[in-house]
Parts: C-alpha cells; structure tokens; sequence
C-alpha cells in the first residue's frame, strides 16, 4: 500500500529536524519503502510518498520523531485510468 505522510514541524524545531536527519536519516524500520518526498515552499510541512507492508510500522517511525514532528498518514488509492 502506498501512503502520504504530512509531516509538520513542531514551532521552532525545523533546525532540529534537519540535524536528527543528518545524524540518523529517515530511520525507516525494515517493511517501511521512502518513495520521495516534497517540502513545502515555507518550509514548515513535508510530504513523503512511502510504501509499506505493515501499516502498524508507521508507529515505530513516528515514535523516534514526535518529539519533533506531527503526522497526518493518508492512505492512496492507485487507479487504472
């Protein structure tokens, strides 16, 4: 399943997302795809296109980020056109 993830940076906390990035990367556990991401012109949101197997691996990511972070999780749906 393919999923959009909107990540909006805590106030203040952008710096600090971007040096945990730097340190760590995305920090994805196994099962969990990046696919490519998007940032918003300001700055302030991310929008990351991710694969995964097991929604539930969502949890583990965003556990090691919402200190920083908030999350909205989309679910897409792929259509033949």
């Amino acid at each position: 399943m393919r999923y959009m993830v909107v990540e909006t940076f805590a106030p203040g906390m952008k710096a600090l997302v971007y040096e945990r990035f730097h340190e760590n990367g995305r920090m994805l556990p196994a099962g969990l795809h990046y696919i490519d991401s998007w940032l918003e012109k300001e700055g302030d949101r991310c929008f990351q296109l991710m694969e995964i197997d097991s929604p539930q691996l969502f949890e583990i990511w965003m556990s090691a980020w919402t200190d920083l972070v908030s999350f909205q999780v989309i679910e897409l749906e792929t259509r033949e056109l």
